[in-house]
């Protein structure tokens, strides 16, 4: 029996995921030797090509929300999936248009680095990385989730034991190899994710010949299912035309404008992708990742679209991977794993597991660094000691935090296990567009912007959403066990978003402190440096 239908591990799973892991560890092993000081650990000594920062973000980017979750979706909603590939995808130009060569010329390691650069330090830096932390606590979940559902459902092992184990893993990676270990094991993940995805791709049309012949039996397929449950004839083919259309899973505009407001607009603000854009030497090289970047992206999520429909084909309808109730054995989020069973037997399956198990554990590493950078560097280094600390103690500093920040995370994701990763990804995008995408923008193109501003601005965008997240029917209800959430709406960014930049505006324009006049005074100096260059940190000065 393998993993996929329901057994122990399969000898090409377990084969698989031990080159995979001891790949990474050589990895690792490779970039400790190479890890030494600060600008080392926080952005690989600045040394990343464009090309590999594209791979890597890409890397960093598909996540288990994505290949798991997004094709998870697909399966049990059809078309709807899509506003989460669509909405992931299309934050990538404003990222190139808007931030990519200015946060290159201003900062060193952290996006704090940038949204601080003209304002008084500690609030606003503070702020950062509180923010920060959130949102990488609640993408923390996601991968953690999709980690401990996937090692679950191929060994066999109990599902708390599996999320740890990638809590371990991802701790080895981060505490010796710092950025550089985990650059390459997302470019690694990268390419083997692209390439597991276009063979699945590509199989399943193989097999059904053209996309129309595919959507047509994942119609019949969704059909048979609903008159199986007993609908009437005409309810089944009503069910089955629905995967072709929305309102199967977002069933509201606000709800829909909301979800998309964070998706779009939370990517300009997560700090583990910002923070990559320190490690490549020039802001030629930022705007190159973004454009290899999002060419990556866009291909993979195509991928995904048709990965979710041939699952609701060749898994849905197949005995092997359901349960007695009619579920997916393992869990909604293994839809694609599923697939490469049925499409490749237990060679392929080993190599998607592996592939998936790649997934989370890059981007955990670079999430966990992207956490352990906001508390060392932003919090200790800068806040705490002023800008005075060694660059050993806020080294030993990161490290203890990852440790931390490896238990944490262990244990959100044994309690949100049964939420769809990709849902869980969302919540902290909205957390994104929220506090940090506000506080970035205005920070970078508005002269009147004042430190009062960024803060009370950024502290209302991340309060609203934090706070409404929990009062949403996911948590709620969910987790929380309520009858009916407070809050209706699946996620808060169309509500969290503009109060954040209202606020700061209006708390900027009212602003008439003495700090106010220092930052005004200070966006010419910013301004010229974000657009030329001069002055910005060079590779080897980081």
């Amino acid at each position: 029996m393998t993993g996929a239908s329901g057994g122990g591990p399969g000898w090409p799973a377990l084969a698989m995921f031990g080159c995979f892991v001891l790949l990474t560890l050589a990895i690792t092993r490779w970039a400790a030797r190479r890890t030494r000081t600060a600008a080392d650990f926080y952005a690989a000594g600045g040394g990343i090509t464009g090309f590999q920062n594209g791979l890597a973000i890409a890397g960093d980017f598909m996540s288990a929300a994505s290949f798991l979750g997004i094709s998870a979706q697909i399966f049990a909603d059809g078309y709807d999936g899509l506003i989460y590939s669509i909405g992931f995808l299309v934050g990538w130009p404003i990222v190139l248009f808007l931030m990519a060569e200015r946060l290159r010329n201003l900062g060193r390691f952290t996006f704090a680095d940038v949204a601080s650069f003209r304002f008084a330090q500690t609030p606003v830096r503070t702020l950062a990385a509180l923010s920060t932390l959130l949102v990488v606590l609640f993408y923390l979940i996601a991968q953690m989730v999709g980690a401990g559902q996937l090692i679950r459902l191929l060994f066999g092992l109990p599902y708390p034991y599996a999320v740890a184990i990638v809590g371990v893993m991802m701790t080895l990676y981060v505490l010796f190899g710092g950025m550089l270990a985990t650059t390459w094991v997302q470019i690694v993940k990268a390419v083997l994710l692209l390439g597991a995805a276009s063979f699945m791709a590509a199989a399943v049309l193989w097999q059904f010949g053209s996309p129309e012949a595919l959507f047509a039996r994942a119609v019949q397929a969704k059909a048979a299912a609903a008159a199986a449950k007993g609908a009437a004839p005409g309810e089944a083919m009503a069910a089955g035309r629905a995967i072709m259309g929305p309102g199967g899973f977002i069933k509201d505009p606000v709800s829909a404008i909301s979800l998309g407001l964070a998706l779009m607009f939370g990517t300009a603000g997560l700090p583990h992708i910002l923070m990559r854009f320190f490690t490549v030497p020039d802001a030629r090289a930022a705007r190159t990742s973004v454009l290899w970047a999002t060419g990556w992206i866009g291909y993979f999520y195509l991928l995904t679209f048709v990965i979710g429909f041939g699952a609701i084909v060749l898994v849905g309808t197949d005995s092997r991977y359901l349960d007695a109730a009619g579920a997916l054995r393992g869990g909604g989020n293994m839809a694609a794993v599923h697939l490469a069973h049925a499409i490749g037997g237990d060679l392929f399956l080993g190599f998607v597991s592996a592939v998936a198990f790649a997934t989370i554990l890059a981007v955990v590493a670079g999430l966990t660094l992207s956490g352990a950078s906001a508390v060392s560097h932003d919090l200790y280094a800068s806040v705490f000691r002023r800008g005075r600390a060694d660059q050993v103690a806020e080294l030993r500093v990161s490290r203890v935090t990852v440790v931390v920040l490896a238990l944490v995370a262990i244990a959100l994701g044994v309690l949100f296990e049964k939420q769809n990763v990709a849902f869980m990804v969302s919540l902290a995008f909205a957390m994104a567009a929220s506090a940090n995408f506000p506080v970035l923008l205005l920070s970078l193109l508005w002269r009147g912007c004042t430190t009062r501003g960024v803060v009370a601005g950024g502290a209302v965008g991340l309060a609203l959403a934090l706070g409404l997240t929990i009062l949403s029917p996911a948590i709620w209800v969910t987790v929380l066990g309520h009858a009916s959430a407070i809050f209706p709406y699946g996620s808060p960014a169309l509500f969290s978003m503009p109060a954040a930049f209202a606020t700061i505006w209006l708390v900027s324009r009212l602003d008439r402190s003495g700090r106010a006049v220092v930052d005004r005074a200070g966006y010419v100096a910013q301004r010229v440096r974000s657009e030329t260059g001069i002055g910005a940190a060079r590779a080897n000065d980081h």
